[in-house]
């Protein structure tokens, strides 16, 4: 009886621990990875290479799921496979669970699950696509200018 206690006491707290929408936010970037896999239950995952500002960043890509317990996002499933085809960039909508709520990889091999996506940029990955052709201007490099007022007041 004295383990047993103690037992249900840990079991309680860890199921009151759980939470739906632990986090939620967006991220954007292009697709490395998207993929239908699992040893036990399928499940659509992927990796997002996160941009700012149009650059790749170097940090970590975000891994992602779709909810297996989910069966409204075949339409999302098909905007991220053409995606990744494509080579688009993308804003990917989350939230991320907590607890035991997705302990056994049931749901998603992540605990980042998609709510919704947006095409961001259908010519991300073809820059050169852009250009062809075209006889406008466009930018070829950038030069930062850096004025020193110490410098400035020595010529006077």
């Amino acid at each position: 009886m004295r383990k047993i206690i103690p037992a249900l006491i840990v079991l309680a707290v860890a199921l009151v621990g759980c939470k739906e929408r632990y986090s939620e936010g967006e991220k954007v970037g292009n697709l490395i990875e998207f993929t239908e896999k699992g040893v036990f239950w399928d499940s659509w995952e992927g990796r997002l290479n996160m941009t700012q500002t149009g650059m790749n960043t170097s940090g970590e890509p975000f891994s992602f799921s779709f909810d297996n317990d989910r069966n409204d996002q075949d339409s999302l499933i098909k905007l991220l496979y053409q995606a990744q085809a494509e080579g688009w960039k993308v804003k990917i909508k989350y939230h991320e669970v907590w607890g035991m709520t997705n302990v056994w990889r049931n749901r998603g091999e992540t605990d980042y699950f998609v709510d919704d996506v947006t095409v961001l940029d259908k010519d991300f990955a073809n820059v050169a696509k852009r250009f062809a052709g075209s006889r406008e201007g466009r930018v070829v490099d950038t030069i930062y200018v850096v004025i020193d007022k110490n410098e400035l007041k020595n010529r006077k």
